[in-house]
């Protein structure tokens, strides 16, 4: 799929990994990308370091998990999570999961092509409606962002329980629950435990 012409991504064109459990999902963006990029289809990354990657997932559950995925093969990648539809509760989980943004399947092809270039360009792809979502949402958030771990002990703590406590009931160590709350605590967007409890209650 390399061209030789230039395109929107420089004479050299980029590489895009799209990691999408569609297969015609998969095979409409490769042709959308085709003219502008060089595209590599799977789960499994390419040899080469990708420029971005387009990760598809249909909810927010699941979705930090393949963020870190990726991350762990593709250490510094752009990250664009592509939704089937405008989900704005998935754009906002995209952001907190460490993606660049956010594409869908609703999009025109010159509105992917570009949201893929304004991401490799280092700035944040979001849907124009998301910022009124976030104002009129901002105490509420998808708690299937986080892992069961993460929010089996979140309850935990929502309960009152200290960290030691939740370690001697879950048979972990206490630094493996300060791990799991900090990674809890990254994908909420919240600094301390007293900002979560407050997220899961108005989650909840």
């Amino acid at each position: 799929m390399v061209q030789s012409k230039e395109g929107l991504f420089g004479q050299y064109p980029r590489l895009v990994w799209i990691d999408c459990h569609h297969p015609v999902v998969s095979l409409g963006l490769a042709c959308v990308l085709e003219d502008e990029a060089r595209v590599h289809l799977g789960k499994e990354p390419p040899e080469e370091e990708p420029s971005l990657v387009i990760f598809s997932v249909g909810r927010a559950e699941g979705l930090l998990e393949g963020v870190r995925r990726i991350q762990k093969k593709s250490q510094g990648v752009l990250i664009l999570v592509f939704g089937l539809y405008l989900d704005l509760s998935l754009a906002r989980a995209a952001l907190r999961a460490g993606a660049r943004g956010f594409i869908h399947a609703g999009m025109m092809p010159q509105q992917i092509t570009r949201a893929v270039q304004i991401a490799i360009e280092g700035q944040i792809v979001a849907p124009r409606q998301l910022l009124e979502y976030l104002i009129s949402n901002e105490d509420v958030v998808d708690l299937n962002i986080l892992s069961a771990r993460q929010r089996e002990i979140l309850d935990l703590v929502h309960d009152g329980l200290t960290n030691a406590q939740i370690a001697k009931k879950l048979f972990l160590t206490e630094s493996t629950i300060k791990q799991h709350l900090r990674s809890a605590y990254k994908a909420l967007g919240v600094r301390n435990r007293t900002e979560a409890v407050k997220l899961i209650r108005n989650g909840d």
